[in-house]
C-alpha cells in the first residue's frame, strides 16, 4: 500500500523537476513548429481514419466493430468512399455516426469502438479540408463565370454554415482528447493513465506520441487483434500530435511553467471545405 503514495512522490518530483529545468525546450518549440506545418492535413488525417474501417466494415461483413456481426455492406463502404474522397464529407460523417450509434443501441459491445463519436464529431466540424472532393467542387463553385457555379445548390449554404461553424473549430483538439478515452477501459493501470492523460490534455503530444507507440506494440503482441478496427484510434492520436491539447487542457495551465503544449492549439489555418 506504500508503494503507490510513493510512486506518485516520485513523479511529482521528476515533473516538477522537469518543469524547472526545461532540458529540451529549443527541440519541443522546434518539434511543435514542424507540427503547425501539417495542420491542413488534419481533416484529411480523421477522414481516412473513419473512412478505412467503416469500407473494412462493409467488406468484412460487421457492422463498425468485428464483434458485431451485422452486415450493412452498402451503406458502410459507401459512406467509407465518401469520406476518403471528401465529397458531402459533413454528412457522410453524421451518417456514420447515426450508423454506429444504432449499432450501439443494439449492442453495447460497440462501447469499445467509441473513438467512432470524436471522430465523426471532428470531420462533421472540419468539413472536408484538402485534398478532397468538397474542396475542389468549393473552388469551381466560387469561381466568377463558371457554369457548374450557375448550378450549385449547395455552394452559398456551405459558406454560410461554415461562417457559424468556425468559432467552435478551436474545440477541435477538445473533441479529438476524449477520442482516445477507450484506454480508461482497458485492464491495465498504465492504459488508465495514459487515456486520463489525453482526456485532461496533460502533456498531450507526448500521451498521444506514447498511444500509437502503445497501440503498434498491441497490434504485435496480440495475433488476432482486429487491426482495421483500431485505424481509428491511430488517426485520433496523430491528429493530436499535430493540433496539441487545445481548451479546457491541463496543459493550459502547465504552459506557463514550460509545458510543451498550448492552450490554444493552432487550428485557424485548417481549411474551409463543406
Amino acid at each position: 500500500m506504500r508503494r503507490l503514495p510513493t510512486a506518485l512522490l516520485v513523479s511529482r518530483a521528476a515533473l516538477g523537476g522537469y518543469l524547472v529545468v526545461r532540458p529540451v525546450q529549443r527541440d519541443v518549440a522546434a518539434f511543435r513548429a514542424v507540427m503547425r506545418e501539417y495542420t491542413a492535413y488534419v481533416p484529411w488525417l480523421l477522414r481516412i481514419s473513419i473512412g478505412i474501417p467503416l469500407i473494412g466494415a462493409g467488406f468484412g461483413g460487421y457492422l463498425i466493430s468485428p464483434a458485431l456481426g451485422l452486415e450493412a455492406r452498402l451503406l458502410q463502404v459507401a459512406l467509407g468512399f465518401l469520406l476518403l474522397f471528401g465529397l458531402a464529407t459533413r454528412l457522410a460523417a453524421v451518417l456514420a455516426l447515426a450508423v454506429y450509434l444504432v449499432g450501439l443501441a443494439i449492442d453495447s459491445i460497440l462501447l469499445l469502438q467509441l473513438e467512432f463519436v470524436p471522430g465523426t464529431l471532428a470531420i462533421a466540424l472540419l468539413g472536408g479540408g484538402r485534398p478532397s472532393g468538397d474542396h475542389v467542387l468549393q473552388r469551381v463553385a466560387g469561381t466568377s463565370g463558371t457554369v457548374y457555379g450557375r448550378f450549385d445548390p449547395i455552394y452559398d449554404y456551405a459558406r454560410e454554415f461554415q461562417t457559424r461553424i468556425d468559432p467552435y473549430r478551436r474545440f477541435l483538439p477538445t473533441i479529438v482528447r476524449v477520442g482516445p478515452e477507450l484506454w480508461v477501459l482497458g485492464a491495465g493501470l498504465s492504459e488508465v493513465g495514459l487515456g486520463l492523460a489525453l482526456i485532461i490534455g496533460f502533456f498531450t503530444r507526448a500521451s498521444a506520441a506514447t498511444a500509437i507507440g502503445v497501440f503498434s506494440l498491441t497490434l504485435f503482441a496480440l495475433p488476432d487483434d482486429p487491426v482495421l478496427a483500431h485505424v481509428s484510434l491511430f488517426g485520433l492520436a496523430s491528429a493530436l500530435l499535430i493540433t496539441g491539447s487545445g481548451p479546457y487542457a491541463v496543459d493550459g495551465w502547465l504552459e506557463g511553467y514550460g509545458a510543451d503544449e498550448e492552450a490554444d492549439a493552432p487550428n485557424a489555418d485548417v481549411p474551409d471545405a463543406a
